[in-house]
């Protein structure tokens, strides 16, 4: 186990399509995150920002130009990209900063405006980047992977098309009651499947929107909490950013081949199921133990994936864990209770720190009507391209 750093402070921009640049949704999540936490900018020590990509030169540089929007008070520098996991990076930094005692208060902000539809490569010609090749030699977009992800876990598993409707339904009444979510309007089954066929079997609204927003977090040394007057923090004891390990047998795109096991024994469990498990052997708990998940629901049927990635049942008992009720308010294991990105879409350095905001406020008891009752440790998961892990264990 590693040490302690405490989340003083959580704030987003809502999410949605309002058209202005990611630098304004940011700073506004910084602005609210140091509300919570009763402090100033000036007071920060350091800032870690999550790039994006879209953004042009800023967003290469996002931990700087949040910086100058807010206004240049000397703090440390840090920018992070990770893809989806890049906020999941940026908690790391931050943290590793606070534990080295290079600074007591780290903000942590990232923020993206996305494009309309779904995400393309980055353009130009590149033969040499595995993401270029699965879209322009494999026409593997990322709804043609959530379906091909789909389909396995039905030839697999038994999972069936009502079966992913039901998770676009609990996160749909969950994303209602959120007051950053993009989609705050209850869906029935039925409209699932009424909705148009985007990659068979999935639907339109089986998929996640591209999405803007902003998300950031006011993190702190355990002692300066104290000082401040902070007995009970909420505290992140983990950050697990894993990469696979050889032979990795499953496909993951963007990787469009897997190592042989021909001369070596496959691992004893996936790339995703590693993720997890790090983060569990650092925090020291387990999946038992948790109050709650967010997970990164690019698809309804990835969610189920997760369920079985961080040990919440067994191998292909995903969809039999969701038919039960166990992952909906009130189960026991409440899975995306913000709505997830089925109510947000994706704004790509921003959620993985969305989804640690999330556990704040359920960990601090003011998550309203979402709250989780009893909440004591949290879990986050997603996954960026290139084999980037990405959780968090955040406890109180």
């Amino acid at each position: 186990m590693t040490g302690e750093v405490a989340v003083l402070g959580a704030g987003m921009h809502p999410w949605g399509k309002w058209g202005r640049g990611f630098v304004e949704y940011g700073v506004a999540a910084a602005r609210a995150a140091l509300a919570d936490a009763g402090l100033e900018w000036r007071d920060v020590g350091s800032i870690v920002g999550a790039d994006t990509v879209r953004g042009g030169y800023p967003g290469y540089v996002a931990g700087a130009t949040f910086a100058k929007a807010l206004g240049w008070q000397g703090a440390r520098v840090a920018s992070v990209y990770a893809a989806c996991a890049s906020g999941a990076q940026a908690v790391a930094a931050a943290r590793a900063q606070i534990l080295a005692g290079l600074a007591d208060v780290v903000l942590v902000v990232g923020a993206d405006a996305a494009p309309k539809g779904f995400f393309r490569p980055a353009g130009g010609d590149r033969p040499d980047d595995p993401d270029w090749l699965r879209f322009r030699v494999l026409g593997a977009t990322n709804p043609t992977y959530f379906g091909l992800y789909a389909r396995r876990r039905m030839a697999v598993h038994g999972d069936t098309v009502e079966d992913f409707a039901q998770v676009k339904v609990k996160n749909a009444a969950l994303g209602a009651l959120n007051p950053y979510a993009r989609y705050r309007k209850r869906v029935s089954a039925e409209e699932v499947a009424a909705s148009a066929v985007v990659a068979d079997p999935l639907r339109l609204l089986d998929i996640c929107a591209t999405s803007d927003g902003g998300a950031a977090l006011v993190l702190s040394s355990m002692e300066f909490a104290r000082r401040r007057g902070v007995a009970e923090a909420v505290r992140i004891r983990a950050v697990s950013t894993v990469t696979p390990t050889y032979p990795n047998t499953v496909l993951d795109l963007p990787d469009i081949a897997t190592d042989s096991a021909a001369a070596v024994e496959p691992a004893d469990g996936t790339f995703r199921a590693s993720i997890a498990r790090a983060a569990y052997e650092e925090a020291g708990v387990g999946p038992e133990e948790l109050s709650l998940a967010e997970v990164y629901d690019l698809s309804t049927a990835l969610e189920l994936q997760w369920y079985e990635d961080l040990g919440l049942c067994g191998e292909g008992e995903g969809a039999k864990l969701l038919r039960e009720g166990a992952t909906a308010p009130g189960g026991r294991i409440p899975v995306n209770t913000s709505g997830g990105l089925a109510s947000f879409g994706e704004a790509v350095p921003a959620q993985a720190i969305a989804q640690v905001c999330e556990l704040t406020w359920q960990l601090r008891g003011d998550a309203g009507a979402r709250q989780v009752q009893h909440a004591r440790v949290g879990i986050t998961a997603n996954q960026g391209l290139f084999g980037h892990g990405s959780a968090v264990i955040a406890v109180r």
